[in-house]
């Protein structure tokens, strides 16, 4: 249990560094955009920064194999989002950007809704919460295709509205739930990987190919490469990053405990708990801010 608390905190800080790594890197660079993916590529894997920036959130990823073969998922979730302070702190001191209190009001509201979820596990002893291994195909095939469809059709209706030339600045909550989207289907992959690498090498490597596994994380790898450059070019790395990671946590959670089996509370108050937790991030998150508010231009008159 504790090699997974700690594998979860290493990975905190290596995704959090990556993506403010990242974020600078993406503020030196000419702007990218999606339906330009080679030329994104091309800049990005020309920054060492933001080379940088992408091999610890593969040192993350890594270290994330590590906690889903030790914790269940609903309790992984909720280590990976005290990540969430660490990435607005970080944000704060490196790259300057600003929470409004509207906005700080809203992640603290995220962060318990999550640690609601979080107190809904059992944590020890004979009626401890079991780690699911696997899941059946079908049922995770009908969980992942719905929710990448739903991610890029988000992702290309927020694009579709950036380009209105007089629309208020986003704020990025767009993007991050339709990246959060392909994150938490890339997070169920994961899952789904690490409860195969129990037998040898080979027998590993067969299974996995006859899993949808390695394909969803194909699809997200790529598609969620480029649709994250080009979100967090343009929008605050301290706001869209916990949108996303609050989307990837409660999908992950919620649906991932489902899928591979690991079961809800039977306990009332362990039961409400994690529903309440759900509902209060979800609220949060349709009541944030969409926009920026524009800066007032000095020769614009006063009303």
């Amino acid at each position: 249990m504790w090699w997974g608390v700690g594998a979860a905190l290493l990975a905190n800080v290596l995704y959090s560094a990556g993506f403010v790594l990242e974020k600078r890197a993406l503020g030196a660079l000419p702007e990218v955009t999606v339906r330009r993916p080679a030329r994104l590529l091309r800049l990005v894997l020309g920054s060492p920064l933001w080379i940088g920036g992408s091999l610890a959130l593969a040192a993350g990823f890594a270290a994330q194999l590590a906690v889903y073969r030790t914790l269940p998922i609903a309790a992984a979730q909720g280590l990976f989002v005290s990540g969430l302070v660490l990435l607005v702190l970080l944000s704060a001191r490196l790259l300057g950007e600003e929470t409004s209190g509207r906005e700080r009001y809203a992640l603290g509201a995220i962060l318990l809704a999550l640690l609601m979820v979080v107190l809904s596990l059992r944590e020890s002893g004979a009626d401890a919460d079991t780690v699911g291994r696997d899941a059946p195909y079908p049922l995770i095939l009908l969980v992942c295709v719905p929710a990448l469809a739903a991610g890029v059709w988000l992702y290309s209706s927020a694009e579709r509205n950036a380009r209105h030339r007089h629309r208020l600045p986003t704020t990025g909550v767009e993007y991050g739930v339709a990246v959060g989207l392909l994150y938490g289907v890339s997070s169920l992959a994961v899952k789904g990987v690490s409860g195969h690498l129990t037998a040898g090498v080979g027998a590993s490597a067969v299974a996995l190919l006859r899993s949808p596994y390695p394909y969803l994380l194909l699809f997200t790898g790529a598609f969620g490469l480029v649709m994250s450059q080009a979100a967090l070019q343009r929008c605050r790395a301290s706001l869209i990053v916990p949108v996303c990671t609050t989307v990837t946590c409660l999908f992950t959670a919620v649906l991932g405990t489902l899928s591979f089996g690991e079961e809800l509370p039977d306990e009332p108050l362990r039961l409400a708990l994690r529903v309440l937790g759900t509902v209060l991030a979800v609220t949060v998150l349709l009541a944030m801010p969409k926009h920026d508010t524009a800066p007032r231009s000095p020769a614009t008159p006063r009303s």
